[in-house]
């Protein structure tokens, strides 16, 4: 019995050397070889000395879905990857801690001031194409919606651009975003759970069209050296994605946790993030690439968290109901 006591005391041990420091939960793309994760995992471990690990699901929405089931129980120490339309569900949680963090040297154009989360990019959410192939792109959502072209986009239940186009739909059509849906199902391919299903199977040439960011085509002139992908710029406007992270009250290790957000703002954290995850960095005076600077630059239009909160499910299930019809 004493070798036993003694094997699975050992055991207990090995298990908690190998939990990590730091749990991070985040989509998948995020935490791709070519995403910003390694190489913000990499630079973080060698500042803190510590072990983190990011724990992956399909998408932004997936992550509140996620934490929503598990509650306190939750192993995650942070969350990343939620967006600024979401951050009032995530609140109404109560899981969610301040941050603590001084909010000096961030972006004048956002005016963030949240306590409880903290934004680490942003970019608009557009529909690419390849100019090779499209030579006149669609100019506005209803001249898409109304055309004959195939679309890719993502459910808007486990995915924060699924959830962004429901967004802009509802912003441009109003009481019409029933009807509009209908129209647009016609003409969709398939609505995939994440980002990356319905972008990989645009770059195999299954749709003319792909909700993706304004910021995408820099990915392809910048890793590959190809200028032909672009973002169609529309006449109504874009919805804007502010992506966020935050701390849970049920934490183990709120310090660290701490540290990450800090992290998060830094200038070598934000310098890393726009050629990872192909966003624009939240921090004033971040160098990028001149490509950046050709990008389409939209009106910002949308709803407040508050009124996201209030009616989404509402929205969801118009979605539902219309988009399968």
């Amino acid at each position: 019995m004493k070798k036993l006591s003694l094997l699975l005391s050992s055991l207990a041990l090995c298990g908690a050397a190998s939990a990590a420091d730091l749990t991070v939960y985040t989509y998948d793309s995020f935490n791709a070889d070519w995403g910003p994760g390694p190489k913000l995992e990499e630079a973080f471990e060698a500042q803190c000395k510590c072990d983190m690990e990011f724990v992956v699901v399909e998408d932004g929405v997936s992550i509140l879905n996620r934490l929503k089931i598990e509650g306190e129980r939750s192993k995650a120490d942070v969350i990343l990857g939620i967006d600024d339309s979401l951050l009032e569900i995530a609140r109404q949680t109560d899981l969610i801690a301040e941050h603590e963090q001084s909010l000096e040297g961030l972006s004048a154009e956002l005016a963030w001031e949240d306590k409880q989360f903290i934004p680490y990019d942003f970019g608009y959410f557009a529909f690419v194409y390849d100019s090779s192939k499209i030579k006149t792109p669609v100019t506005s959502l209803k001249e898409l919606v109304e055309s004959d072209a195939k679309v890719l986009y993502q459910d808007p239940r486990t995915s924060t651009p699924g959830n962004g186009l429901m967004l802009w739909m509802k912003s441009v059509y109003g009481d019409n975003a029933a009807e509009a849906w209908q129209q647009l199902a016609g003409n969709t391919v398939t609505v995939t759970k994440g980002w990356s299903e319905a972008y990989n199977m645009f770059l195999k040439g299954e749709a003319d069209y792909v909700l993706s960011y304004n910021t995408s085509p820099a990915y392809h002139v910048i890793a590959e050296g190809k200028n032909q992908y672009k973002a169609a710029l529309f006449s109504e406007g874009h919805v804007a994605q502010v992506e966020v992270a935050a701390m849970l009250k049920s934490s183990k290790n709120q310090a660290l946790a701490k540290q990450f957000l800090n992290f998060l703002i830094s200038e070598e954290a934000q310098t890393i993030l726009p050629v990872t995850n192909w966003m624009n960095p939240v921090r004033e005076g971040i160098k990028l690439p001149d490509v950046f600077a050709g990008l389409i630059q939209p009106k910002r239009i949308g709803f407040t968290p508050s009124e996201v909160a209030e009616n989404r499910k509402a929205w969801i299930k118009e979605w539902r109901t219309s988009a399968a019809k």
